[in-house]
């Protein structure tokens, strides 16, 4: 089973989120909230700030922990093919500086502020949809009930 680390920020501001187009090399687009892997021996808190400054072209402060949301993907849906979990921490962030630019050299196409409503016409991971849940009911022990994959939603 393959494993990954990863930490999302998710950015609220005036009743939009601040989402990042991921393009895959085969072309393949979704939304996703600004995050990704830890790196060997780095903080999640402090990843979240690096993956915000290298997608998005901004600076960014964490507000607080949000919560931690850990899912298994299948095998059959796994773009490895084997099965895989991911664990994310989820920071709630706050924009300081920088303009919003294409990640360079890598697989962020953009990154644009998106009224919540219009989230749910969007192809997305359901990262977003976990992240957002979590800003809204910010629940004390951290944790939401698992995002349905299907349509519009992705792993």
């Amino acid at each position: 089973m393959g494993f990954r680390l990863a930490a999302y920020a998710v950015c609220i501001e005036d009743g939009r989120v601040l989402l990042a187009r991921h393009v895959t090399p085969e072309g393949e687009s979704t939304w996703t909230l600004p995050g990704g892997g830890v790196e060997h021996a780095e903080d999640p808190f402090d990843a979240v700030i690096r993956e915000v400054a290298e997608e998005t072209g901004c600076e960014a402060v964490v507000e607080r922990l949000l919560g931690v949301d850990s899912r298994v993907i299948p095998a059959a849906e796994a773009r490895a093919g084997t099965e895989h979990q991911n664990v994310g921490v989820f920071y709630r962030v706050r924009i300081t500086a920088g303009r919003l630019r294409p990640e360079p050299n890598g697989q962020t196409a953009e990154s644009v502020w998106t009224p919540i409503p219009d989230v749910a016409g969007l192809r997305r991971s359901s990262l977003v949809d976990i992240g957002l849940a979590l800003a809204q009911t910010v629940p004390p022990t951290g944790h939401v009930a698992a995002v349905r994959v299907g349509g519009l939603i992705q792993h």
